[in-house]
């Protein structure tokens, strides 16, 4: 199945609202616990979490290492709003800080070098996927943990659907849509190693870990 991009921001109230409110139990906590197992001496520092939407990965991550200090950037002001949200009701935000900005950013260096730059749910929407690694690119200091959780395209629709009718089911229309139209979206393993080689980012290692999610992950150079 050929590549079909989808609106690279969740700007609708409605989308927004359902994939916050969606129980991403498996995946999110999943990342976070892939992320520990990956880096296991990682105990804390300045971490950078790109694309960071309703931020629950980014609470996760915080309840995980206390001991990091957060910065979330998202570009879409609904995502975003509901993520401040979620700071604050979950009392993180001494350690978290969400800003609202777009990549590709210009100024984004000025946040200065992370001790790790995680993404997950971000990498399919890009329609340029290099914006995404030249972002982790700028903002990873060397030797930096890189850690992106993301979908992985299916070979055909059918696929994409059936996988929609078993890890979906029972959820709202829009949140059916918005994954279907996400997975086909998505990049195979194939695809994100010649992105990786193009940024210069090959020691990254790439591995598909479920019937539909794929990690990135290694050190910096």
């Amino acid at each position: 199945m050929e590549r079909v991009t989808e609106p690279e921001l969740m700007v609708d109230d409605d989308q927004a609202i359902a994939y916050s409110e969606a129980d991403f139990t498996e995946s999110h906590q999943g990342a976070v616990t892939r992320f520990g197992a990956a880096f296991p001496e990682f105990a804390g520092g300045r971490m950078l979490d790109l694309a960071c939407g309703p931020a629950d990965v980014t609470v996760r991550f915080a309840r995980a290492y206390p001991d990091t200090h957060i910065v979330g950037l998202e570009g879409s002001p609904a995502m975003l709003a509901l993520g401040v949200q979620r700071v604050a009701r979950e009392g993180c935000a001494g350690q978290i800080s969400l800003q609202h900005r777009l990549l590709p950013d210009p100024e984004l260096a000025t946040l200065g070098a992370f001790d790790a730059v995680v993404s997950t749910a971000a990498l399919h929407h890009f329609h340029d996927p290099a914006v995404l690694w030249d972002a982790i690119r700028i903002a990873a200091s060397p030797g930096a943990c890189i850690f992106v959780q993301d979908l992985m395209r299916p070979e055909s629709a059918a696929i994409a659907q059936a996988l929609v009718d078993q890890h979906a089911r029972g959820e709202p229309d829009v949140l059916r849509r918005d994954f279907f139209h996400s997975l086909c979206a998505a990049f195979t393993t194939d695809e994100v190693r010649a992105q990786l080689a193009a940024a210069g980012l090959d020691a990254l290692d790439v591995q598909p870990i479920t019937d539909r999610h794929l990690v990135i992950q290694g050190r910096a150079g």
